[in-house]
């Protein structure tokens, strides 16, 4: 019998905590709903053309992501990185390498408001590395091969 009270005491304890949550949430001010649905997340935005699918992402820090995407009629990958928002200049890198070939990495770097790249690599045979900058966040990612 002590059993099941303590289970009736233990839900109720809950659903008075939940329902006290409930009204915190409630009465938070509106500023900070605001701020929740202002942050934007960074969405490919068809730098690298007609037939490019993306086929991956990855995170830059919170400032953005780097999106790699493949022409499977060129047997192309594209990199391109984004920002999460368009703002002022910023220091950005794209970086996409077909790895075990001779060929230098397509970098693309420099200031730029919304997006840095695209570039491209040939992709058949091999399996491709990728990263990306934005101001003082940068990543690395790698995979995809064919």
């Amino acid at each position: 019998m002590n059993m099941k009270l303590s289970r009736r005491t233990t839900t109720a304890a809950a659903l008075a905590v939940l329902a006290l949550g409930g009204t915190i949430a409630a009465t938070a001010p509106a500023s900070a709903a605001t701020t929740k649905a202002a942050a934007a997340t960074a969405t490919y935005n068809g730098a690298c053309g007609t037939g490019y699918k993306v086929i991956d992402s990855t995170p830059v820090g919170n400032s953005g992501k780097v999106f790699v995407t493949w022409n499977e009629s060129t047997g192309k990958n594209c990199a391109v990185t984004v920002r999460n928002a368009v703002g002022n200049r910023i220091n950005m890198r794209v970086t996409l390498d077909a790895l075990g070939d001779s060929d230098d990495p397509a970098v693309d770097s420099g200031t730029y408001t919304s997006y840095a790249g695209p570039v491209y690599v040939n992709g058949r045979d091999s399996c491709i590395a990728w990263g990306g900058t934005i101001g003082n966040a940068s990543a690395e990612d790698s995979g995809h091969c064919s």
